[in-house]
């Protein structure tokens, strides 16, 4: 009887096995017929900064003189190999396209610093995954025109082409915001307040460097952050990334290297995406809640600086439970407030929408007292479009409600991870395209004709990419940042070379 049963097992053992195996099969097989890579998905540019092999660059200067020579690479290597049939007016990598960045001023795909003559602090701008500085140039004009200096820092392995996120590492990312705060501390007199605003993933780095700061890091200390669309909490499906990385280390099966290969048409963000770069934000994310641990130690923590935060509820890369539950529900009760924008309730569009996003708000209104202050805009009634704030205090369950003058535009059912820093007027991705715009147009992509013809998805196309609600961000921000700064940490350390 035992034997039976052994060879029964072994028998289940290997038929399992064996699904297993046909299903990778099929999966590899399903994969390598996507579109061939082009020269922009190969690994050609060497000039990009690491952690691990540019262990003499310590500062901003440095940093920069690296990323020029990245840059000539990337005219030299990649613009040079752009083969006739892909020479055309919406290729990023054509030269003279209308989605060529180059020859632009200021270059949003690099870092830009703007030094302020009488600056009354400094404010670190860290854009997300995929991204480059430009989706965080209305921050970057809004707070040098209050006074501040700014530094949109772009991270390694963005603004050039997609294969710089192939092997990039999230270690890269944390070491490059290190050499961009020291930077800010010696440039800054000494009891000028510094600021972080991070988009997504480099909400994420905002998080991690506060949080090793108070774990001891001999870094300079931020005043506050200010954090969008915040990518705290991933799919846990993340975590099998590094199984599909090794199998696209083997010849000929370079494109399991990648979740997205799409036309590159959009002068400032990758439409392509690498396996490798959902596997590092998954590695950041879990090294955030690591630090969050040894922090609360039960109690919450402590000491980080005040945190504002802007999140969609309709969001297809984060969602607000999860930026609830991995961030703010463990903070101490120290002045942080979390901003959720809900989704467009007039009656009219509530009824095409799906019924998972609208069970969302019920369940964030009827959550226990917080930790933090929690402000939903919501619209004001389902009869109209416009919006008003309301607000609950920390440890509280009581609300305010504030009318804002201000609504949804007409069409517009929710707001998306991509849209909340852009502005109505933005001249790649706004409302409106400018009458003496020179370069492509993305902000509403009028594209008709039968479904299932165009290489990227209608979905995509669809997508919010600004932010009618903009000017209530730039009214927190600024109040934000009038009062965040008289509250920094008695560990900071703003001598720290």
């Amino acid at each position: 009887m035992r034997i039976l049963i052994k060879h029964a097992m072994l028998f289940v053992g290997y038929g399992a096995l064996g699904v297993v195996i046909t299903l990778v099969a099929v999966y590899v097989v399903a994969q390598q017929r996507r579109p061939d890579l082009q020269a922009w998905h190969q690994p050609a540019l060497d000039a990009e900064f690491s952690v691990d092999r540019d262990t003499g660059i310590n500062d901003l200067d440095d940093y920069m003189d690296l990323e020029s020579r990245l840059f000539e690479q990337l005219s030299e290597q990649i613009y040079t190999q752009t083969p006739l049939e892909q020479r055309r007016a919406y290729n990023r990598y054509y030269s003279g396209s209308l989605a060529d960045f180059r020859g632009r001023e200021p270059d949003w795909n690099r870092t830009i610093e703007r030094r302020h003559p009488q600056a009354r602090g400094a404010v670190l701008l860290l854009h997300g995954l995929s991204d480059s500085p430009y989706s965080l140039r209305h921050f970057s004009d809004l707070l040098y025109t209050q006074g501040f200096s700014v530094l949109s820092l772009r991270l390694p392995g963005h603004g050039t082409a997609p294969s710089g996120l192939l092997h990039v590492s999230h270690k890269d990312w944390m070491a490059a915001v290190r050499i961009a705060m020291r930077h800010l501390r010696q440039v800054n007199e000494d009891g000028q307040p510094l600021y972080i605003v991070g988009y997504s993933t480099g909400a994420s780095l905002a998080v991690e460097y506060s949080a090793s700061q108070l774990l001891g890091e001999e870094v300079p200390a931020a005043a506050g952050l200010i954090l969008l669309s915040p990518a705290i909490g991933v799919s846990p499906l993340a975590a099998f990334a590094s199984w599909q990385l090794r199998l696209a280390s083997l010849p000929g099966l370079e494109k399991l290297g990648w979740t997205d290969i799409l036309p590159e048409y959009d002068p400032y963000k990758y439409n392509s995406f690498t396996v490798n770069a959902g596997d590092q934000i998954y590695q950041l994310t879990q090294r955030i809640t690591s630090q969050l641990d040894e922090l609360a130690q039960g109690s919450g923590v402590r000491g980080m600086p005040r945190i504002l935060a802007f999140q969609s509820v309709a969001d297809a890369t984060v969602s607000t439970p999860a930026v609830l539950n991995a961030l703010f529900l463990r903070l101490a009760p120290e002045g942080h407030e979390l901003v959720a924008f809900d989704i467009n309730r007039q009656a009219d569009i509530k009824a095409l929408l799906n019924e998972s996003i609208l069970e969302v708000l019920p369940r964030l209104r009827n959550a226990p007292a917080m930790p933090v202050d929690f402000t939903l805009i919501v619209n004001a009634d389902t009869e109209t479009s416009e919006v008003a704030e309301v607000r609950r205090l920390a440890q509280s369950d009581s609300t305010e409600t504030r009318a804002l003058g201000l609504a949804w535009p007409l069409g517009v059912y929710s707001l998306s991870h991509v849209a909340l820093p852009i502005a109505n007027n933005d001249r790649l991705y706004g409302a409106v395209r400018q009458p003496d715009s020179d370069m492509i147009f993305l902000g509403d992509v009028a594209l008709r004709g039968e479904h299932g013809l165009l290489s990227v998805s209608a979905n995509s196309l669809l997508r919010l990419r600004h932010n009618p609600f903009l000017p209530y961000v730039d009214e927190r921000i600024l109040n934000f940042v009038s009062t965040a700064g008289s509250q920094v940490t008695k560990t900071d350390t703003r001598n720290t070379p």
